[in-house]
């Protein structure tokens, strides 16, 4: 029971109390599906805010010493017993409290939470106790050598995206984050990973199967990543269907616009397409079963790359973006058409001997016009496109390149043109989202005095986003984002350190004078 008493804290305990108790006994079924979506959002807004009331009452028990007087060896002991939790629930809670409460010193200075970016959004209710786990974990991973700002910097880009983005797409953060950090220290050095490569193929069992296990190389990774995108997607190389398409010369059945199938006559028909549709309609297998059927195929085929066909309009290859800085550098991690990361001498080392394709941007990043007169993407606007925008466009997806369609931004049907401009990336999923119906998604090219010029911007339907803001993702963007938010810490840091010396100079000057 909450105690009695005329406070702040215990009125708002007890109101809170009935609040709940009035959310468990009243029906729903009288609101309005506005009404009922508000209410839904109002509520994990509350509950997350709470999060930060949980924090301050570990820390208030911590100040107290509440498990000390009760003959408690930790905190995280007191709470076991006294909340009837379990030993990895309070532990979590005493470690979040740790990082996300004030911190008070041995003087009593308040210098406020470890993470003060996650502990704000936790406070307004813009992230979940999930998304606070996930950050502190990432950042407690970073290098030693990571200097303040950097880790700074870090906090607030994971923080950002948590504000618009699910859980999930952190950890994938992270390790990029900590590869743009230390791009060639000893958490991406090529010995330390040549060190630790191997597959193990286990003994092969009674019932025939065998175990494969190991950790394979980036350079592995980027080779692998474009094959099993188009040969362990629904549909393809499927053993239990036998008219599943197992060839690579099956045409890619993404036209860049929805509702058109695209032909090739060099390397496949329209029946490809339709047999590949309705193979994935019929496919049952996981995600881990596709990837292996997928690489027995590509086995299959000896891994001839001229025999692999197309995905998605190009060629089936490895595809990388880097800066003219850091080739010339030779230095700093380049990206794959996948999501994936490569450093630049490994990058460069798949580049011998390939067929090498030269995108140029504009001083906003986009890609300088490559108009077309026909409806399809050409494989040149793909390229452009993934070089440029390196994955889905609508904000808070983590599909890369090689998962995304070419999209018309102005539909096909409605005069809008092939033209590089018109032309954005949309994974599957996301693409069915942008329709003129209910609860459709619209997307705009943004105007040239936007924050974000050229950039395609997602307008989310009113049940989503009721303010019809158009925004970007920025999630395919880490690098610029660590780079800007890096060179804005240093100057607050100047400023900070121009104004001490202000202060202090004078009076450092007159101690010297009178020692002298």
């Amino acid at each position: 029971m909450i105690p009695r008493g005329e406070t702040d804290i215990v009125n708002g305990a007890h109101a809170l109390v009935a609040s709940v108790r009035t959310l468990i006994e009243e029906p729903f079924y009288p609101l309005t599906d506005t009404e009922f979506v508000e209410v839904m959002s109002e509520v994990e807004t509350s509950l997350r805010q709470l999060e930060t009331v949980k924090h301050r009452l570990i820390a208030e028990t911590e100040r107290r010493s509440l498990a000390d007087r009760n003959g408690f060896k930790k905190t995280s002991i007191y709470l076991e017993r006294t909340l009837r939790l379990s030993h990895a629930d309070a532990l979590a809670r005493v470690r979040a409290a740790e990082k996300l409460s004030p911190q008070i010193t041995a003087q009593g200075q308040d210098v406020g939470p470890q993470l003060p970016y996650v502990a704000l959004a936790q406070e307004e209710g813009a992230i979940s106790a999930d998304h606070a786990r996930r950050i502190a974990w990432i950042i407690n991973r970073l290098p030693e050598i990571t200097t303040d700002p950097e880790r700074e910097n870090a906090e607030r880009v994971l923080t950002d995206y948590a504000r618009e983005g699910s859980p999930d797409v952190l950890p994938g953060l992270g390790e990029e984050i900590m590869a743009r950090i230390d791009p060639d220290g000893t958490l991406t050095r090529d010995k330390d990973r040549q060190r630790r490569r191997g597959l193990t193929l286990g003994k092969q069992r009674v019932d025939g199967m065998s175990q494969l296990t190991g950790e394979i190389t980036p350079e592995l990774r980027a080779l692998l990543d474009p094959l099993l995108a188009k040969f362990a997607r629904p549909g393809m190389c499927n053993p239990e269907d036998p008219d599943s398409p197992c060839s690579g010369v099956v045409v890619d059945p993404d036209p860049g616009t929805r509702g058109v199938v695209g032909t090739d006559s060099a390397i496949g028909s329209t029946n490809d397409v339709d047999a590949l549709r309705a193979a994935a309609a019929r496919d049952t297998r996981t995600a881990a079963q596709r990837n292996h059927d997928a690489l027995l195929t590509i086995l299959g085929f000896g891994v001839d790359l001229s025999e692999l066909g197309t995905h998605r309009g190009v060629p089936v290859a490895v595809i990388i973006t880097m800066t003219l800085a850091e080739v010339e550098e030779a230095a700093g991690v380049a990206t794959t058409a996948s999501g994936g990361t490569v450093s630049i001498s490994e990058a460069l080392k798949l580049a011998q001997g390939s067929r090498p394709w030269l995108a140029i941007f504009d001083g906003a990043e986009m890609p300088l016009r490559l108009g077309r007169g026909r409806r399809l993407a050409s494989p040149a606007q793909r390229l452009a496109l993934i070089a440029a925008e390196k994955g889905c466009t609508r904000p808070g997806c983590s599909a890369p390149a090689s998962m995304a369609a070419v999209h018309h931004v102005t539909e096909y049907a409605k005069d809008g043109r092939a033209d590089i401009e018109n032309l954005t990336l949309a994974c599957d999923s996301c693409h069915a989202l942008i329709h003129d119906g209910p609860g459709g998604w619209k997307t705009v090219k943004l105007p040239s005095d936007h924050k974000f010029a050229g950039r395609t911007g997602w307008i989310a339907p009113p049940t989503v986003d009721p303010s019809g803001v158009p925004k970007v993702n920025r999630r395919h963007d880490l690098r610029g984002q660590l780079l800007s938010g890096l060179a804005k810490i240093h100057a607050r840091n100047d400023v900070a350190a121009q104004r001490h010396r202000s202060r202090w100079g004078p009076l450092a000057v007159s101690v010297s004078s009178a020692g002298e």
